[in-house]
């Protein structure tokens, strides 16, 4: 199978399609090596899949539509993994367009490649846990309604829904848009929580906590989402379940909330020094709480995450003093 990856230099993107290889499948990556973070980390991680001569990479912006579309033989793909986005719910206020090129007209680019690829089977996208918005009722539902973000990067999200669902109910195209919550671990991504307390323990220097007595996390480790993506990629919609409907949306989380406090305890515990703080009000844009019902993808996947945060945190910390020769 020829599996198109977008993103395929980001955090989930790289490790996934490490994971896709290792099953021997042919993998295309795509990604614009952006300098939204150090474009180092993500060279090193297309070294990393440099090493399978079953992966063949392209420099892409996936809002250029003829860029992208000479950058692929359409016709090759049986499944396309749209995992490229502009990430960042901060980053949003201060660089507002950047997230309608990339997730919305970058978006809506994959779905008219997916509508030209004639023998595609599965589309499928990275959603967020963004979209349920700042909410009391807890845990998150796939049947939750979603009308209220909280930042622009979640309407862009809510919005990347709503094109696939255009584009399933007009050409057919079985899609799975997948609803992430808090990915961590070793390659992960430095504008994240615990990569920002690891750094600043392990220098010494304070960091800043946003409301911690309020905020909580549903932190899911980077191997039981890679497990998830390859099961679900494996099962795409079929018209004779669902009632019909070729669009489904699931929940990849651990389906624990952890308090910030606790991750700030769990980085000190590996990082074997204690945390200077600095306490501030919420921040614009913030969610208090996230946390996953994974109820539906476990029935349907038997998806089963395994990694606790006390577990994933000193193997992240591990791979950041290697990776920094700390």
């Amino acid at each position: 199978m020829t599996i198109l990856v977008t993103g395929a230099a980001g955090f989930i993107g790289s490790h996934f399609c490490e994971a896709l290889l290792a099953r021997g499948e042919q993998v295309v990556g795509i990604d614009n090596l952006n300098d939204y973070y150090d474009p180092a980390l993500k060279q090193a991680r297309l070294e990393k899949l440099a090493k399978y001569d079953r992966f063949r990479f392209s420099q892409v912006d996936l809002a250029d539509h003829e860029a992208l579309e000479a950058s692929i033989t359409a016709s090759e793909l049986q499944a396309i993994v749209h995992l490229a986005a502009q990430a960042g719910v901060r980053y949003s206020i201060e660089n507002p367009r950047a997230y309608g090129r990339s997730n919305l007209t970058g978006h809506l680019n994959v779905l008219e490649l997916a509508r030209s690829a004639k023998n595609l089977k599965h589309l499928v996208y990275a959603s967020s846990s963004s979209v349920y918005g700042d909410r009391s009722s807890v845990p998150f539902s796939e049947n939750d309604i979603v009308r209220r973000p909280a930042s622009l990067y979640a309407a862009t999200k809510i919005g990347g829904e709503m094109l696939s669902e255009s584009y399933t109910q007009l050409y057919n195209i079985p899609m799975t848009g997948i609803r992430f919550f808090t990915v961590y671990g070793a390659w992960g991504r430095p504008d994240m929580a615990y990569w920002i307390f690891t750094d600043k323990i392990l220098r010494g220097e304070p960091i800043k906590l946003f409301a911690p007595d309020e905020m909580y996390r549903d932190f899911t480790y980077i191997d039981d989402i890679v497990a998830g993506l390859i099961s679900i990629l494996h099962s795409p919609p079929d018209e004779s379940e669902n009632d019909g409907h070729l669009h489904q949306i699931y929940n990849l989380g651990n389906s624990t909330p952890t308090a910030l406090m606790d991750l700030v305890n769990a980085v000190e515990k590996a990082c074997g020094r204690e945390a200077e703080t600095i306490i501030l009000p919420k921040q614009l844009g913030d969610v208090s709480t996230t946390y996953a019902n994974i109820d539906k993808a476990r029935a349907a996947f038997d998806y089963d995450p395994k990694t606790k945060i006390e577990d994933g945190i000193p193997v992240f910390v591990d791979w950041f003093r290697d990776f920094y020769k700390i």
